[in-house]
């Protein structure tokens, strides 16, 4: 049975960063790599062929949504969760607990790349019901469909996601903020580490059990918020205990992933801190980001695949990239602008104007998200395709200087 590897390619001098491949059962992902978010088993408004058309290498779908909505048992009895969403390339399965910390803790915004000021670890927003409890054994949440009592522990989490079947799927992990405080955040540190031994453990029963169906592997996500000594030491303890479990004969994690409360000013530093902790010969993929300067800058620090919904949640509501900044389709000086999206990119949204676009979102038609979508996904594939290429031919920081420098001037078309 095939597993899930990594082989390294080209490095880039100076930094951490690198080109590779990520083979799995169902093919290959080149990295670095932008993988679009499919949520509920769906990249909202557009086919699974289109979004493979585009040029998008695997997809990642959603543990905690599939969960409630159908249920894990009902993509398992699929075929999984590629077979189930008729998509043949590789899948990565984020844990649930990024939905489950999100949508219960009561934050405004529970997730942000800046912080402004600090909020006790008991409070919540005003007007909203704390809807997830965590303890040490795992976390207690209320559905956000229907209200509905619930529990993820470590090995719900594994079960769930075998269950979806996807190539590689994650540790159920705490979600911190940057709020909480510094003890706060030590001891969800200790209790991510101890989930990360008992979702290893369910990983290899599973496994061996799961023998009809493809291999899966097994990545650790790695907290510690914006504290140094915190991250660096997750790092090593995660590196430890996939040593140990493999030693031992089992396993050991696949990939890690890089997740939690990241201050956009200091995300290369963070996960420059991590990466050099963590073994080369792993893989590594950094949960939730999308903005072109974020991105480059990841890839310098050892990051080779990315998610975030951002891109295709923005277009729905008009936002379209373009090669000199992003603008809002929706606005005024669009009605009458005949135009491609961005006149420079060829992608199947060149052959529509921006008055056409113009005319779908304010006639509330659902093309409109359509098309924006696929803009925007092609956007940042192309973006992060052309990194990974410049890697391998030596003039990377020319092309990232270049088109950050374009992007970020203040100009759109």
């Amino acid at each position: 049975m095939q597993r899930v590897t990594f082989t390294y390619g080209t490095s880039l001098p100076g930094t951490l960063g690198r080109t590779g491949v990520i083979s799995t059962p169902h093919g290959d992902v080149a990295t670095p790599a932008f993988v679009p978010v499919g949520t509920k088993a769906t990249v909202k408004t557009v086919l699974p062929e289109a979004v493979a058309g585009l040029g998008a290498q695997a997809v990642l779908a959603n543990a905690y949504h599939l969960y409630l909505q159908p249920g894990h048992d009902i993509v398992d009895q699929a075929g999984g969760l590629g077979a189930f969403m008729n998509w043949s390339g590789p899948t990565y399965t984020d844990s649930g607990g990024f939905q489950v910390m999100s949508l219960g803790a009561g934050f405004k915004k529970v997730i942000s790349m800046d912080v402004s000021g600090h909020q006790d670890d008991a409070k919540i927003a005003e007007g909203r019901e704390r809807l997830a409890r965590v303890d040490d054994d795992g976390v207690t949440f209320k559905s956000h469909l229907d209200g509905s009592r619930h529990r993820f522990t470590p090995e719900l989490s594994m079960q769930i996601q075998h269950g979806l079947g996807a190539d590689i799927i994650f540790g159920f992990d705490e979600l911190t903020t940057l709020m909480n405080t510094r003890a706060y955040q030590e001891n969800s540190l200790e209790r991510t580490r101890l989930w990360a031994i008992r979702c290893l453990a369910e990983h290899n029963r599973l496994s061996a059990q799961r023998t009809h169906r493809p291999a899966q592997s097994l990545w650790a996500v790695i907290q510690g918020a914006q504290y140094e000594d915190l991250r660096r030491k997750a790092a090593r303890d995660l590196t430890e205990i996939s040593e140990r479990d493999q030693a031992d004969g089992g396993k050991g994690f696949g990939g890690f992933g890089i997740g939690g409360a990241l201050e956009k000013q200091n995300l290369g530093t963070i996960v420059g801190w991590v990466n050099s902790e963590l073994p080369q010969d792993k893989p590594k993929h950094l949960l939730g980001i999308s903005e072109p300067d974020d991105i480059f800058t990841a890839i310098e620090n050892g990051a080779d695949t990315f998610d975030c919904v951002s891109p295709t949640r923005v277009a729905r509501n008009g936002a379209i990239y373009s090669l000199d900044g992003r603008y809002n389709v929706t606005n005024a000086r669009f009605r009458d602008d005949f135009g491609s999206l961005d006149p420079e990119i060829e992608n199947y949204t060149s052959q529509y104007s921006r008055a056409y676009l113009h005319h779908l979102f304010k006639a509330k038609e659902g093309l409109a998200a359509t098309l924006a979508t696929l803009h925007n996904l092609a956007f940042v594939i192309d973006m992060v395709d052309g990194a990974r290429r410049a890697i391998e031919n030596g003039d990377y920081f020319e092309y990232r200087d270049q088109f950050l420098g374009r992007y970020y001037r203040g100009k759109t078309p």
